[in-house]
């Protein structure tokens, strides 16, 4: 793929910085006087399909609310070789257990690195989780430029 800005990344470029997994934000919408509801999450990237896997907390007492269908942004952001980057991927979440994607989910979790993160203030085994994916309609890349606008590159 060609770029059609010199600070996108090429799909091969993206690729990589996604690696198998790794850490970023998610963003649900809310209704329409709220802010969006933003929590940091660990995912998992399957370059074959471009889709992300999420291990999410769920159950009646999570602020996330029903996630199955539910529009979201995922940003993932590093600087790896000192070299800022950003993926911003945007669709609906689905459920893993679906049956209309649980075979083809089973089979891209296998390729993934779902990196299990503690951030909860009870016991791992008392928070219940569900996994979703995200196959993105719209991506979208970006990455530092070495101009020398803001001094030496």
């Amino acid at each position: 793929m060609s770029t059609d800005h010199p600070n996108e990344m090429t799909d091969e470029e993206r690729d990589a910085f996604l690696g198998t997994g790794g850490t970023g934000v998610l963003s649900l919408n809310t209704s329409n006087d709220e802010p969006p509801f933003s929590v940091p999450v660990s995912y998992g990237y399957d370059d074959s399909t471009g889709t992300f896997y999420f291990r999410l907390a769920a159950g009646s007492d999570s602020r996330k609310g029903d996630l199955a269908d539910r529009p979201v942004t995922f940003v993932a952001y590093g600087s790896p070789e000192d070299r800022w980057q950003s993926v911003v991927a945007q669709g609906r979440l689905e459920p893993t257990t679906a049956d209309s994607v649980a075979i083809e989910s089973l089979e891209g979790l296998r390729r993934v690195d779902l990196q299990y993160v503690d951030i909860f203030d009870q016991p791992l085994e008392t928070v219940e989780f569900e996994f979703y994916r995200l196959a993105p309609e719209r991506i979208g890349t970006r990455r530092e430029s070495h101009t020398g606008v803001y001094g030496p590159s």
